[in-house]
């Protein structure tokens, strides 16, 4: 896409607010306005003419079909594809879509997870329309982007919950600003999503039955070179890979998905893309665009995108940075201005921030934990399970301040100068980045680098969302009646108490470190390692309260989500254990087989004529054994397997499973990994990682 036409074809996909002025009449799109911007209910005579503007757009545009495109609790999408045909009777048709088709579609509820909400004889849901993320075209189809919900009105969806949510945040931090002297006509959330992906060939990827099935490699040995060089992060990027992404841009261009930055990660065959800020919900609508089109378009050029946590083992895997900012009527209430320390109104909602992170560790950690970025987080990749927040030396000073009643000093920009006349000079920012910090303030926003990258992030940032309101509410219960010439003096005191009780969160080092651990222990933050010892926080009272209190979910919405969750943990790892079980006696044993039988005749042959091959033996013998270790831990892992599958309960189940089954498959792993060091290449029936991270 050339560089003129980049304006031009930005959003061409996408039934955008200038495409409604111009097709809708005036008095509809004002209604319409008020709806998206407003909050006010939806009339249907306005709807259908909505859907008729809509529907003449799209077919303009070659779409044949619409969809309503929503959120199941799988996290990815959906979509069932309905004709704008209607046969006349007289051999022609009309195509026509109404102001009911648009705002609401009836797709088969009971094949989705639904924690129990649903029973598989009760079909019946509902994708109910969203106005506020707008129409696209994908694939000739028109996807309206939509909430589904149960028959009896239960949220079955990632989307719904957090519309919710972005609704309580407004309402009650518009009740702070209030307190401000502000009224302003709309609060909303920012999120940009920064997506990491590797990229592979695409027969390497047919090749192996445990990328296909799973997503991650089961098995593979460790290649001779990994990331150590440290040559890939920022590097030249392949030209397969640049033609790859420079399709992808002008694809999410055309969906108005902002797509910004694209570069090389650290692992080989890694690559991330990053999007400008958009408004919450539509960012995670565009994110899953993303994702799907990362995968699809990839095959265009011969390769698969890989969006697994950890699909190599000895490499970096990949997350999904959440960065998180609030903002009002377009200002930003995360940014500190020249004199932090006098910007009250920021370090009231810094420490609402702080304060939400300490007390709802447990939720947030919970939010990100699945059986894929169990082998993500802690490693020296991605932050640690512990759950803190990092200020940076700009804040840590006037938080550190705030709460001994010092006077406070924030350091001034240094400015360096590189001691080469030709570059310029350039002021040093006051915060750093830290890596190993789950939560870290990085000059405007909040980045939550926990998420993993294959997640539908609603998810964490529900949680976010609710305990950021929670936080509203607390300031504005305590001081709504406090006079006004107190409320600076009532504030400030406010805050700091906040920063004293929820100190604890605060960590500006290493977290990778072991005395981080045991530092964090003697400050009580909870240390979750695994999905199941994360997922019951979600369940219990206090978090159910939570969601309950600001009408973001209901406390069987909340179990029912648990109940979804475990479920898919033990799940995957049926899969996982399934498919090692499957290549073990269908792949790694024949070609252990085959190699050690062509090696003893080898053998022979050589002894016949006075030729002791005394190698050869040495490896036909440790195959044989390793052979032998490779069939016993497949009976273990089958065994083992099949008793955790049989359990019922879905806490018990994940423990089996984390106990049980994920031990057993380290096991047979390192028995066929073993087995790989040594067996030819021309026997081994899968690409090794020495030639899927390094393809050229």
């Amino acid at each position: 896409m050339s560089t003129d036409r980049v304006s031009k074809e930005y959003g061409s996909l996408v039934f955008t607010d200038a495409d409604m002025q111009e097709r809708l009449p005036k008095p509809t799109y004002k209604k319409l306005m008020q709806v998206i911007k407003d909050g006010d209910p939806l009339d249907l005579d306005i709807a259908n003419e909505v859907a008729h503007a809509m529907k003449d757009w799209a077919l303009e545009h070659g779409a044949t079909h619409y969809t309503h495109w929503f959120q199941p609790l799988t996290g990815i999408t959906s979509e069932k594809h309905d004709g704008f045909i209607n046969p006349r009777g007289d051999g022609t048709v009309l195509m026509a879509f109404s102001g009911k088709e648009l705002v609401q579609g009836e797709p088969d509820a009971s094949s989705f997870p639904s924690g129990g909400l649903r029973a598989t004889f009760e079909a019946r849901g509902y994708t109910v329309w969203d106005p506020m993320s707008p129409a696209f075209i994908k694939d000739e189809v028109l996807c309206i982007p939509t909430a589904f919900i149960s028959y009896t009105g239960e949220a079955l969806d990632k989307k719904t919950p957090l519309l919710r949510s972005e609704v309580a945040l407004e309402k009650q931090a518009k009740r702070v600003l209030a307190l401000f002297g502000h009224e302003p006509h709309r609060v909303i959330t920012t999120i940009g999503p920064e997506q990491e992906y590797f990229l592979i060939k695409e027969d390497d990827y047919a090749a192996r039955p445990d990328l296909v099935l799973t997503g991650r490699t089961l098995f593979g040995c460790m290649p001779a070179k990994g990331q150590e060089l440290e040559e890939h992060y920022f590097g030249a990027i392949r030209p397969t890979v640049n033609n790859f992404m420079k399709e992808v841009d002008d694809e999410l261009w055309k969906l108005a998905v902002p797509a910004k930055t694209k570069h090389n990660e650290v692992a080989p065959s890694q690559h991330e893309l990053a999007p400008i800020f958009e408004q919450g919900s539509l960012a995670i609508d565009d994110n899953l665009l993303t994702m799907e089109k990362l995968k699809l378009l990839a095959t265009h050029h011969g390769l698969a995108c890989l969006q697994h946590e950890k699909p190599f083992e000895y490499v970096n895997g990949s997350g999904k940075h959440n960065n998180w900012s609030i903002s009002a009527d377009g200002q930003n209430l995360l940014e500190p201005g020249d004199e932090p320390e006098e910007n009250l109104q920021f370090l009231v909602f810094l420490s609402f921030l702080v304060a939400a992170v300490d007390e709802h560790a447990d939720l947030l950690r919970a939010s990100v934990a699945s059986a894929g970025n169990d082998h993500r987080l802690g490693a020296n990749e991605a932050p640690p399970a512990i759950v803190s927040v990092f200020l940076g030396d700009e804040l840590s000073p006037v938080v550190d301040a705030l709460t001994h009643d010092t006077s406070i000093h924030t350091p001034d920009r240094t400015e360096m100068d590189l001691g080469v006349p030709a570059l310029p000079n350039f002021f040093r920012d006051n915060t750093d980045r830290n890596r190993t910090s789950p939560f870290a303030f990085t000059g405007n926003k909040f980045e939550f680098r926990m998420c993993g990258s294959q997640q539908n992030l609603s998810d964490p940032n529900v949680v976010l969302n609710t305990a950021v309101a929670e936080q509203c509410d607390r300031f504005a219960n305590d001081l709504e009646h406090v006079p006004a010439d107190k409320f600076v003096e009532h504030a400030l005191a406010w805050v700091k108490k906040n920063f004293r009780d929820h100190k604890r969160v605060i960590f500006e080092g290493n977290g990778y470190s072991p005395e981080w651990e045991k530092e964090a222990a003697k400050r009580g933050l909870p240390n979750l390692k695994t999905t199941p010892d994360a997922l019951p926080c979600l369940i219990k009272q206090t978090n159910i309260d939570l969601f309950s209190r600001y009408g973001v979910l209901n406390e069987a919405e909340v179990r029912a989500r648990y109940v979804a969750a475990a479920e898919q943990y033990a799940k995957l790892l049926n899969i996982e254990a399934n498919t090692m079980v499957a290549m073990a006696h269908r792949m790694y044993l024949p070609a252990l087989t085959t190699y050690s039988s062509d090696l003893a005749a080898s053998v022979a042959a050589k002894a016949e004529i006075g030729i002791t091959a005394t190698s050869e033996k040495k490896t036909v013998q440790t195959i044989t054994d390793g052979m032998e270790k490779i069939s016993a831990a497949t009976d273990a892992l089958e065994k083992k397997n099949a008793a955790a599958h049989a359990i019922e309960d879905p806490s018990a189940q994940d423990d089996a499973y984390r106990d049980t089954v994920v031990p057993a498959m380290a096991t047979l792993r390192s028995e066929v990994d073993a087995m790989e060091e040594i067996c030819s290449e021309d026997y081994w029936p899968v690409p090794s990682y020495n030639a899927m991270l390094f393809w050229v």
